[in-house]
């Protein structure tokens, strides 16, 4: 039943990543998508088209090789230079409009889910809801990257697989005709044996693979995950460097990069056991396929009823229908790869979807309207911790424009998750947050946030810096003593290393009386400064 479960969860997502992924060409990138589509499909069959005049090429060189002509040898190689143009002519356009596909495939899924991601608080309530889309930034990273470039691989490859079918298995049919067979007192005529050993061949090797990877997927995907688990750990060490200083910490952090990496070692080694058993099937694939068709036409050959050209003719036609017959024997890994990465990102997908309808629906949620002659008013609000507990419970308050409030409370009983409801980013609880009508909220996390860029966007922000007058900015900063650092306003740097806690409070106030906001929510700012 487990199995069951999980196989329905994976087509779950699947079906998520997909639903997302199509907008590309539905409502996305509009009519360049199918540009582009278009022009893959139009090179692939031209280019299938040169792949089976190279092989005619190659039947009446060794044609003319057998009957020892000059001349006809001499024209056949004239007539190679045009095919190999246009052989790599194609190639560098079917290149080309692959991987335009993967880029503009990939921006509008980057900037299609950012914009989600970063709506309405989402990037912060992700982390406060069950699911398995833990380090939502790799998977918007290096798994979105997976899922969108080996897609496009895939359709392109397959493309090229089903057009190479259709024309070399006719190759194959019209120059290999029928085997006879002598049995006894009778004979036995197989007509098309070529096409006919070609589909045997792949069929066992394709099953082979199906059966000895199925493990590919589920190994994929718990590599990915404790690789990401790996990389989070590191990026953590690297934030809070100096608290892990000052405690003296490094060996303890060893311990937990050591075990971290354990974990990252030992699902590398279950895809090294799949890599090995799948390895083994390709390569023997791979090792008799230019033999077979050599033996099935040696004694028709032999016979004098096949030519040497149309021998090296129907070698060439069954390796290349063999290669597009084993396009899962190839590429099933890469499949299992982009299977993996897939699902991850359809974790976040599904989490995302599952807020929106929460908002929707409007079950278990804070609402949020105006109110008139009021900077803020909460009626019978009720916040809820994950747990279901309530740190706030039916209050009503009416705060004045001008009026001033102290909110007094042990430490981890809601304060900070108060001001969290208060902004939108807490939504679980029932009742009304009104904020006056338009009236500028402004909030103050206990954790001042300097974004990466210069000092006078860390100063500016949330508003662009390019908004905000650079007399201003000067001024203000002097005015919280921060003047000492004027001079270096447009340094861009990492500031977040270099101001004191303090300071960066103090860079804190600073917004503040650049914003000049209505109504200012503090979360404990100024705990780290000594007035």
């Amino acid at each position: 039943m487990s199995d069951a479960n999980d196989r329905r969860t994976r087509h779950f997502l699947l079906t998520c990543f997909w639903e997302a992924a199509l907008g590309f060409w539905r409502r996305g990138a509009g009519p360049t998508a199918w540009l582009l589509t278009v022009a893959i499909v139009i090179v692939a069959v031209v280019n299938v088209g040169v792949q089976y005049e190279i092989t005619v090429w190659y039947r009446m060189m060794y044609d003319a090789l057998e009957k020892r002509d000059a001349s006809g040898l001499l024209w056949k190689s004239v007539l190679f230079l045009p095919l190999t143009v246009a052989n790599v002519g194609l190639a560098v356009a079917a290149l080309h409009g692959r991987m335009t596909m993967q880029r503009r495939w990939r921006a509008w899924m980057n900037g299609h889910l950012l914009d989600r991601w970063l709506s309405a608080g989402r990037y912060y309530q992700l982390n406060l809801i069950e699911g398995d889309h833990k380090n939502p930034e790799y998977r918007l990273s290096e798994d979105l990257r997976l899922a969108c470039d080996l897609p496009v691989d895939f359709a392109v490859g397959i493309l090229n697989a089903v057009l190479s079918v259709v024309t070399f298995v006719g190759v194959l049919w019209f120059i290999g005709g029928s085997l006879t067979i002598p049995l006894g007192g009778r004979t036995l005529e197989i007509p098309g044996f070529l096409v006919v050993a070609a589909i045997l061949y792949a069929l066992i090797a394709s099953g082979s693979m199906v059966i000895i990877g199925r493990r590919f997927v589920r190994v994929s995907e718990n590599k990915n995950q404790a690789e990401a688990e790996y990389r989070y750990a590191l990026t953590r060490l690297r934030e809070n460097g100096e608290s892990i200083a000052l405690l003296g910490g490094e060996e303890e952090e060893r311990a937990g990069l050591d075990a971290a990496f354990k974990v990252v070692l030992r699902h590398w080694r279950e895809v090294l056991g799949q890599w090995r058993r799948t390895m083994v099937v390709s390569q023997t694939s791979s090792a008799f396929v230019p033999v077979i068709p050599l033996i099935l036409c040696a004694p028709k050959y032999v016979a004098g009823t096949m030519t040497l050209g149309a021998v090296m003719q129907a070698t060439s036609a069954f390796v290349t229908v063999q290669v597009a017959f084993n396009w899962v024997v190839d590429n099933y890994p890469r499949l299992a790869e982009w299977t993996a990465s897939a699902r991850r990102v359809a974790t976040v997908l599904e989490a995302l979807g599952r807020l929106d309808r929460a908002d929707r629906l409007q079950i278990g949620r804070i609402a949020h309207g105006d109110a008139d002659g009021a900077a803020l008013r909460l009626r019978n609000l009720s916040v809820t911790l994950d747990n279901g507990s309530a740190v706030v419970n039916e209050a009503d308050v009416e705060i004045k424009p001008g009026e001033k409030v102290l909110v007094a409370g042990e430490s981890g009983t809601g304060k900070s998750t108060l001001i969290r409801a208060i902004s939108g980013l807490w939504p679980w609880g029932e009742g009304e947050v009104d904020v006056g009508t338009n009236r500028r909220l402004f909030l103050m996390p206990q954790e001042p946030y300097l974004p990466l860029g210069t000092l006078r966007r860390a100063a500016t922000y949330p508003q662009p810096a390019d908004q905000v007058d650079d007399t201003l900015v000067r001024k203000t900063l002097e005015e919280v003593g921060l003047g000492h650092f004027v001079d270096r306003i447009d340094e861009d740097t990492r500031w977040e290393s270099i101001l004191s806690g303090g300071e960066k409070q103090r860079l804190a106030f600073a917004r503040i009386l650049i914003h000049r906001p209505d109504i200012i929510v503090m979360d404990e700012a100024t705990w780290m400064r000594r007035w």
